[in-house]
């Protein structure tokens, strides 16, 4: 058995579907284990660009089975697009298999989301407004619709009408039209007419392959940084992206893991707002954002681009239980002459080394950095460590020592091929 979950470890967007892709095609089985279409992964194939939003980066390879977990939010009618589009590209040789337990996203949802936003003002989240926190939200509230529920159309009707007695208040309240039942059910139920087909008790599907001796692999969307529990909340997204969360997204045993591997830019983004101690702006982010073409997957927003800050990343680390690192986008910093380290933090003019709870700590943090000389050299055709520059070389053995996790995975391109494996995880 070797189960592996691939977790992003700063605020998302880190190249998770590159190396996931990569490590795809060992896989007999990979598992989305939760988030909605509100993130997205980019991989690229023989120079071809596909963005996936809410399937598994295994779709490519017909011999996967590709799953939706338990712990997604699901919007039917975005998920029949995007395999629309798929096969529209040639890509319809594939096995999907959808959790009868994960919840669905409907219009009221992203109607909500947006409102919310809009009334928060100055303190908006950011969110990518595809109602994916209101979805959130309805599941905690235990008035949420399951896909269970979804595809029986009785089923469907009963708990759509009851949700609406309360999804319509609120719309209400918001100054927004309310929604018919009839209108919602008669798209939707066509929506789950189609899906039908791939929905399945998914954790006993787990199981059943972890007992056979596949090789699982796990990915979520997001990064460890926007996590609920444990992120710069309440700038966050609505659910767990940590290893540590895999299990109980998915249905599985905490022991049936083996390793969780995070992934890393050689430096630092963010998208949307809250809290980020080394952001860089100007011509220097200017020059990284274009050179790593730091644009949304899904929203298309430019990114804020920063140094790589090791106090999140040990954060992550301890709270997800990362046992290696993944370094993407190491190609983007060639041609600086200096690059910076955050190893601290500076509070009130006391030196720390952990990650604050709150906003109001959080806004007072002054990066420490460790400096170091950068490279001129090309690496992105480099096919092992030994290949790449000194200066490149000292780069990753300082983020191995402040991070004490060892650097398993180099990415010096976007491209699958562009990948060096230093240590076998899978």
């Amino acid at each position: 058995m070797s189960a592996l979950v691939i977790e992003g470890s700063q605020w998302g967007d880190e190249g998770k579907g590159k190396i996931t892709d990569y490590f795809s095609q060992e896989a007999d089985v990979v598992v989305r284990s939760q988030g909605g279409n509100n993130a997205g992964h980019t991989i690229t194939i023989n120079n071809e660009k596909f963005a996936l939003r809410s399937i598994p980066s295994g779709i490519f390879n017909p011999k996967i089975k590709n799953i939706l977990a338990n712990g997604m939010v699901i919007n039917p009618k975005q998920l029949l697009e995007e395999l629309h589009g798929l096969e529209a590209r040639g890509i319809k040789d594939y096995k999907l298999y959808i959790s009868n337990r994960a919840h669905i996203v409907l219009p009221y949802h992203e109607m909500l989301d947006s409102a919310y936003e809009a009334y928060k003002g100055s303190h908006k989240i950011g969110t990518t407004k595809r109602g994916v926190g209101p979805c959130y939200s309805d599941k905690i509230n235990r008035i949420g619709i399951r896909v269970g529920n979804f595809i029986d159309e009785d089923d469907f009707r009963k708990c759509l009408v009851e949700a609406l007695k309360i999804k319509n208040e609120e719309l209400k309240m918001l100054g927004l039209e309310q929604m018919n039942v009839d209108d919602i059910f008669n798209e939707y139920k066509e929506y789950a007419k189609e899906i039908k087909k791939y929905v399945c008790d998914t954790s006993l599907l787990i199981e059943e392959e972890l007992e056979k001796g596949s090789k699982v692999l796990f990915e979520g969307a997001q990064g460890a940084m926007l996590c609920l529990d444990h992120g710069t909340y309440p700038y966050v997204t609505s659910s767990s992206p940590t290893g540590s969360a895999v299990p109980i997204n998915c249905g599985v045993s905490p022991k049936s893991i083996n390793s969780i591997l995070g992934i890393c830019k050689a430096y630092t983004t963010r998208v949307g707002e809250g809290p980020f101690p080394t952001e860089i702006e100007g011509d220097l982010a200017h020059y990284i954002r274009e050179r790593g073409h730091e644009y949304g997957t899904v929203t298309k927003r430019p990114r804020r681009i920063g140094w790589l800050d090791c106090v999140a990343l040990n954060y992550a680390r301890r709270v997800s239980g990362i046992d290696y690192l993944a370094i993407t986008l190491l190609d983007v910093l060639t041609g600086l002459d200096e690059i910076n380290i955050c190893y601290a933090y500076k509070v009130d003019g006391k030196i720390i080394n952990y990650m604050p709870a709150t906003l109001k700590e959080l806004k007072k943090v002054k990066p420490v950095y460790m400096k170091l000389a950068g490279w001129s050299d090309d690496i992105s055709n480099a096919k092992s460590f030994e290949e790449l520059p000194s200066n490149t070389k000292t780069y990753i053995k300082a983020i191995e020592e402040l991070t004490k996790a060892k650097v398993a995975i180099i990415s010096v391109g976007a491209d699958r091929c562009q990948t060096i494996k230093v240590k076998e995880i899978f």
